[in-house]
């Protein structure tokens, strides 16, 4: 079940955070886990911006995995990826964790995302 919460916002303005798209779009390897629950108000509050910059980005819905998970924070993956708070975006390359978002930072999701996978970037 896809999350209602990963609704891309139309207010969210790309040129904004071009920076931000330009390095999402660059990383046509990656997929983006993402748990959360339409009932959460942080959900609710951060994942629309969030969206709304991975199809900015180009991001395909193949390389998006939504997991709902119910106001218990059950749901598909959360042991595996031990999963706490929500809202939580996982960045994976071929398994492998790049980088990881929880719940809060002082920066939206995907700035905060775009700044990890910058710095995962070899040099």
């Amino acid at each position: 079940m896809a999350l209602k919460t990963l609704e891309p916002n139309p207010a969210w303005t790309a040129g904004a955070y071009e920076e931000t798209v330009d390095v999402l779009a660059a990383h046509d390897d990656v997929v983006f886990k993402i748990w959360g629950g339409d009932w959460c108000p942080d959900c609710r509050a951060q994942l629309p911006d969030f969206a709304a910059a991975l199809e900015a980005a180009g991001v395909p819905d193949e390389r998006i995995e939504h997991n709902e998970l119910d106001t218990n924070k059950a749901g598909p993956g959360v042991e595996a990826y031990d999963i706490e708070y929500i809202p939580t975006v996982v960045v994976e390359r071929n398994g492998e964790e790049l980088a990881r978002f929880v719940e809060s930072e002082g920066v939206p999701i995907a700035v905060y995302l775009a700044e990890r996978l910058k710095e995962s970037e070899p040099t």
